[in-house]
């Protein structure tokens, strides 16, 4: 049994350097365990590292396709994501079902696991919340706490980097913390709640904003739900009043069916 000990939970350089390796010296899936530097840390009947083998074969080839997607689940955080990845790497070149089979079992939990990264990494485009903190210079940090599914802090980073490049902020999750300074991303170790900001006054112009543009007419409890799990509400200023604008919505749909219909203030003249 070969062990691979990776640095950490996302190291895809790591099982990339391992599982050619293993794949060069023709080493088949079974006799491989994966794990990460915390896992070994944490298991007192670890079995030690070994090297890795030396190559005797040719290097597999991949499709850049399957590269990205590697990439991509190597962020999932389920324990066998590796042996799922290095599977596959072994199949390629060795079963032609593999690739024809768009049901084989291995292939549809990498997209179910790829699919996962995919909706989480788009979960924290949409639910991360700065809050502004000072700093020991007098200036100010934009502060958000997120708690995602997977490993995908670092990852998802860019985006944030991309849409506030003038701003200084940093997201603390259980995993990883991200900070962008104006110039440089740096990554650090995970945070706790407690890390994060509390409410700030500027909360409370948003709530407003939230309850005004708040449709009782559109309102579908289920896509709701579906589409912002509750799961991050206690992270969302604006889900405080989530209850009490659904509770009311029946009503006011009511009263905005059987008002009157009004004149337009302002009409655009016919042009001749």
């Amino acid at each position: 049994m070969h062990t691979i000990t990776l640095a950490h939970p996302t190291d895809w350089p790591g099982f990339r350097r391992a599982a050619r390796a293993l794949a060069q010296a023709g080493v088949p899936p079974h006799e491989v365990q994966w794990r990460t530097a915390q896992d070994a840390e944490h298991d007192l009947f670890a079995a030690p590292a070994m090297p890795l083998p030396p190559a005797t074969g040719p290097a597999p080839r991949v499709s850049q396709g399957f590269v990205r997607l590697c990439e991509r689940i190597v962020l999932h955080r389920d324990p066998a994501r590796f042996a799922l990845l290095y599977r596959l790497l072994w199949r390629l070149p060795r079963d032609d079902a593999l690739r024809r089979d768009p049901l084989d079992a291995d292939r549809v939990q990498a997209r179910h696991m790829a699919h996962a990264v995919a909706r989480d990494m788009h979960k924290m485009h949409a639910f991360v919340r700065f809050r502004p903190v000072a700093d020991g210079d007098g200036g100010t940090v934009q502060v958000a706490w997120f708690e995602p599914d997977h490993y995908i802090a670092e990852a998802n980073a860019g985006f944030f980097v991309r849409r506030f490049t003038q701003m200084r902020w940093a997201i603390l999750t259980p995993d990883a913390s991200v900070r962008w300074d104006g110039a440089a991303l740096h990554v650090g170790p995970g945070a706790q709640r407690a890390d994060a900001p509390p409410p700030d006054a500027g909360e409370a112009l948003w709530l407003t904003y939230y309850r005004s543009i708040f449709n009782p007419a559109r309102l579908k409890t289920g896509m709701m739900k579906k589409e912002m799990p509750t799961r991050y509400w206690r992270n969302l200023p604006e889900a405080a009043l989530i209850g009490e604008l659904a509770h009311g919505a029946h009503e006011r749909s009511a009263r905005m069916v059987a008002a009157e219909a009004t004149t337009p203030r302002r009409r655009i003249a016919q042009s001749i």
